[in-house]
């Protein structure tokens, strides 16, 4: 599979109008982090994040824990878990650390927080496509 960054990620690309344009931290110990605030273009009831794009920023988080690793990685399978309703407006951070390499499969663990205290969780399986 041939993958290719024309910066037009929904997530993180600045040329896409419509897009989050989250800002990730990539750390040498394989752990990567961002805080941003989520408008209410993006929510599904009144005022809670919809559960599709808290999906979706957890995936990316864990995509960039592999950035020391592989340029390219894809998802592979994740499994989220939601623990409570993520509010629009508020400041989130979004955090994420690699925990298994086997082969072309890196094994992720994600968070999303608010002040402190986990809403929701992912476990990510990346394939390193290179």
């Amino acid at each position: 599979m041939k993958v290719e960054d024309d910066d037009f990620c929904f997530v993180c690309g600045d040329k896409n109008e419509s897009g989050i344009h989250a800002d990730f931290t990539v750390n040498d110990d394989n752990t990567a982090t961002t805080k941003l605030v989520i408008p209410s273009r993006f929510q599904g009831w009144k005022g809670i994040v919809h559960g599709g794009i808290i999906s979706t920023l957890l995936d990316e988080v864990s995509i960039y824990a592999c950035r020391k690793i592989t340029l390219k990685g894809v998802t592979a399978e994740m499994n989220v878990k939601f623990k409570k309703s993520v509010p629009t407006g508020k400041e989130i951070t979004l955090q994420s650390k690699v925990i298994e390499i086997k082969r072309k499969l890196i094994f992720v663990h994600a968070d999303l927080l608010i002040d402190g205290e986990v809403y929701a969780t992912a476990e990510t399986k990346v394939f390193n496509l290179e």
